[in-house]
């Protein structure tokens, strides 16, 4: 678990946190410290799933309590594990579970320190919002404020929405000013670093589910 070890990171956190959230989910979207489980450590490939249904749509509610699955990827917040998880690790990443930060969270500071040494407040407040490793939805909240990490940082409903700009928005998060300017390798959503270069989804996103666009084929 990672946890905002200086002063001077706490106080940034609550400033710079909404600028990431806009970033998510408005100028980048063109195209808590949670407290450490001990002792989690990630799953089996595979585990026992009790109390699945194991005919869905079928009126028996009957279930199979010997129904096992297997967990072949973990994907939470996006650009956690593609790009700062050390690529050795990418399967055994795959193979644990959410609150595994204790394990894997130092590899992600390592990787953002490396570029961002002389800010530390930029490790610990993308540390404080991106561990545990969940996409996370408060559907108390109001719909209308959805978007990545808003759950967090702008007491949205959270989740992700198809426009957002997710890429854009951690790339010049870790790269660029939107947490701190000093060090900064390029201007937030511009290359060489803080883009991916797709300003847009390259087909019109569905009215109705499941919303996203046509394949290309």
């Amino acid at each position: 678990m990672l946890r905002t070890t200086a002063a001077r990171a706490a106080r940034f956190t609550q400033r710079t946190a909404l600028l990431l959230a806009v970033a998510a989910t408005g100028a980048l979207s063109a195209c808590q410290d949670t407290p450490q489980d001990q002792g989690l450590t990630g799953p089996s490939a595979s585990q026992s799933k009790e109390g699945t249904r194991a005919d869905i749509g079928d009126d028996d509610d009957s279930v199979d309590e010997n129904i096992v699955y297997e967990q072949v990827e973990f994907l939470g917040n996006p650009l956690v594990s593609e790009v700062t998880i050390v690529k050795a690790n990418h399967d055994r990443y795959n193979r644990t579970q959410p609150y595994n930060s204790a394990e894997f969270g130092p590899q992600s500071l390592a990787f953002i320190n490396a570029f961002r040494g002389n800010q530390p407040v930029v490790a610990n407040t993308l540390g404080a919002v991106l561990y545990p490793d969940m996409l996370i939805v408060e559907s108390s909240r109001n719909p209308s404020t959805s978007g990545w990490l808003s759950w967090a940082l702008a007491n949205g409903w959270g989740g992700r929405n198809l426009a957002d700009d997710v890429v854009d928005a951690g790339l010049s998060a870790i790269f660029g000013k939107i947490i701190a300017s000093d060090g900064a390798f390029c201007d937030n959503g511009q290359l060489p670093l803080c883009t991916d270069n797709v300003p847009a989804n390259d087909k019109a996103f569905l009215r109705t589910f499941p919303y996203l666009a046509a394949p290309t084929l």
